[in-house]
């Protein structure tokens, strides 16, 4: 066990879909994984291991941030032996013409956080995902026949921030989230897989948004993608 997740090692599979909210983990885990097992809800970070397709897989919620996603996913990579982490989260929109549920793969992720620095003294400001990971995400979104774009996401530790536009047009971040720059550090520095699909909850030219109830339970498409790109590892 860790300060943060109670269950034991065998608890955890070596595969795990990581939504930030712990309602949206509970909900994967009811409608997509059979004889689903509670095995963490520590702060009420909730996880559960079940099967899909007859893979073991774990869904377990991040919380919300680059420091939650951090101690997450540190501890599930070092301690409990997981292989690959696959974020399954919201994003805002910079751009008026993307709309409300759009779906967008994580290549790299540009940030000014501290993160790295803090935690594996890299003075880095781009991280990249695996491209291992990726290239099975965009196959498996071709086969599905789900539209599928690879881009440069922005990531912010401030929810409310000031968004520097000079940076966000220089790396052409099509988006804004808050914890693929945290996942993407540890998986580098632990040598493990990691990716990044988020679906556009909203759109900051535009004003439109998703609830939160729709945030919680309306990202099937993206769930699908994640639960069958992710068995193929």
């Amino acid at each position: 066990m860790t300060p943060h997740i109670e269950c034991q090692k065998n608890d955890i599979a070596p595969l795990v879909i990581m939504p930030g909210d712990p309602k949206r983990a509970r909900y994967i885990a009811e409608k997509y994984l059979k004889n689903a097992k509670l095995v963490n809800s520590v702060r009420e970070e909730y996880g559960y291991t079940g099967f899909y397709k007859n893979i073991r897989i774990t869904v377990f919620s991040s919380g919300m941030g680059n420091a939650s996603m951090g101690i997450y996913s540190h501890e599930l990579f070092k301690f409990y032996d997981v292989k690959a982490i696959l974020r399954v989260g919201s994003c805002g929109s910079y751009c008026k013409n993307i709309n409300i549920n759009d779906l967008f793969i994580l290549s790299n992720v540009f940030s000014n956080s501290n993160y790295a620095l803090e935690y594996a003294n890299l003075n880095e400001k781009l991280m990249s995902s695996s491209k291992i990971l990726n290239d099975t995400i965009m196959k498996t979104a071709e086969e599905l026949k789900i539209n599928l774009e690879s881009i440069t996401g922005n990531n912010v530790d401030a929810f409310y921030n000031i968004i520097n536009e000079s940076e966000v047009n220089k790396y052409n971040c099509k988006i804004v989230e808050m914890e693929s720059f945290a996942l993407f550090t540890n998986a580098k520095v632990l040598n493990k897989l990691c990716s990044t699909l988020v679906t556009v909850s909203d759109n900051l030219v535009t004003g439109k948004k998703l609830t939160s109830l729709e945030r919680e339970k309306s990202f099937d498409k993206m769930i699908i993608l994640a639960l069958e790109s992710i068995i193929k590892i």
